[in-house]
């Protein structure tokens, strides 16, 4: 009996192998187009922020403001002077009119563009509570002025800044020019310069000398448009005249706001406290501390508050930076840990649809969103309410514990 030709015997195999081979690649393009196809649905889905939980309904204004005692470092044009976007959500009567767009016009440019977009909740599936221009409600309020972390606009802050103004407050939201990956100004979008987002102040470079060298500049900078902002939003006209309590402005901000508020604070001699949501702190108040009232709220694992299992030179620096910072702070200090989260749940990414490559790329962790929210507002009312209204707030002293998700760290004896 004749052997087979070998190149016969190994036909079948190869027809085997192109089969399976074919048939996983058809699998992995129906699941890859499946996916696409769920992501284009929630890309289109309405979602809605979270609700105040304040008792009043929210206005939002807007406003481009120029700094004409000071020429911007960060612009490409030298001599020109800073100028500012600053949205101001406050207390409002309902006026059942039409609730305001998420990011209208020139704005949608923060959205992802091009394929990575259908992952996102479209900014015109966003529904916010703040109603523009509503009539503004009675009495006086005092101002809260909103950093957004580097990179980011004030608006994408629009769940804490509605909730605030909910309980009572004038929040200002900066955008930093020319640090923001976009912002508008008169209508126009306006990008990042390499002077205003400098590589140096990327993640991995966040504590070497050339990051301190590239923040310390920075940071001086957010400063002064954060006083700046304060100082606009209490000389403002009608309607909000006489509506403005100015005495005592609070400063809060997320990341690099966050430590960019604590030296804002620093400088405005009138400052009623300071809120830093996950920021590493920079600049002279790391060595000067602060006199006055003091929250730091870290995401899970974060050095920030100084009390962590530090694993890296990173984490450990971040540590010694808020244990240098509180221990040369004569002001109350109050810190704490939200488990579940990760760096951008304090942003309303946490609270729209992102397929699950962007939500690695964003950092988000597994509490759900909305709920971090929510949990970030309280402590962030009864933090304000203390410090600028010298309220007596259970929250904060622990006799009132509403969510056992944040977690009081003893940050200093």
């Amino acid at each position: 009996m004749s052997e087979r030709n070998p190149a016969t015997r190994e036909r079948p195999r190869w027809r085997a192998v192109v089969t399976v081979t074919l048939a996983i690649l058809s699998a992995v393009v129906l699941a890859t187009g499946t996916y696409v196809g769920y992501a284009a649905i929630r890309h289109d889905r309405p979602v809605t922020l979270p609700t105040p939980t304040g008792p009043y309904a929210v206005g939002r204004a807007t406003f481009d403001w120029t700094d004409r005692t000071r020429t911007d470092p960060l612009a490409p044009r030298p001599g020109t002077p800073r100028e500012l976007s600053v949205w101001l959500w406050y207390p409002a009567v309902p006026s059942g009119g039409r609730r305001a767009a998420y990011l209208p016009g020139a704005w949608n440019g923060l959205h992802f563009g091009s394929l990575p977009g259908l992952g996102e909740t479209g900014f015109g599936a966003v529904r916010v509570h703040a109603y523009e221009g509503a009539p503004l409600a009675a009495g006086r309020f005092p101002i809260v002025v909103l950093l957004p972390g580097l990179g980011l606009a004030a608006p994408q802050y629009t769940a804490l800044a509605e909730d605030l103004a909910s309980h009572g407050y004038l929040v200002a939201g900066v955008t930093p020019t020319y640090t923001a990956n976009l912002t508008v100004l008169h209508g126009r979008a306006v990008r990042a310069t390499a002077a205003g987002n400098p590589p140096a102040l990327n993640a991995a470079n966040l504590r070497t000398g050339a990051a301190a060298q590239a923040g310390d500049p920075l940071m001086a900078i957010w400063a002064a448009d954060a006083r700046f902002a304060a100082g606009q939003v209490a000389g403002l006209g009608q309607p909000f005249a006489g509506h403005v309590d100015a005495a005592h402005p609070a400063y809060v901000g997320h990341s690099f706001g966050g430590a960019a508020s604590l030296e804002a604070c620093r400088l405005d001699a009138h400052c009623a406290g300071a809120v830093d949501l996950d920021g590493t702190q920079f600049g002279p108040v790391v060595r000067t501390g602060l006199g006055r009232p003091t929250m730091i709220v870290g995401s899970a694992g974060s050095c920030v508050t100084g009390v962590c299992r530090a694993t890296d030179a990173v984490s450990r620096a971040d540590a010694a930076a808020a244990r240098t910072l509180l221990a040369a702070s004569t002001g109350a200090a109050w810190c704490y840990e939200l488990a579940g989260s990760h760096h951008f749940n304090f942003s309303d990414y946490a609270s729209y649809y992102l397929a699950a490559p962007l939500r690695r790329l964003l950092d988000l962790g597994p509490i759900d969103g909305g709920l971090g929210l929510r949990i970030t507002g309280v402590y962030l009312a009864a933090f304000l309410d203390h410090a600028v209204r010298s309220r007596p707030e259970p929250v904060l002293s622990g006799a009132s514990a509403p969510y056992s998700r944040m977690r009081a760290v003893h940050c200093k004896n």
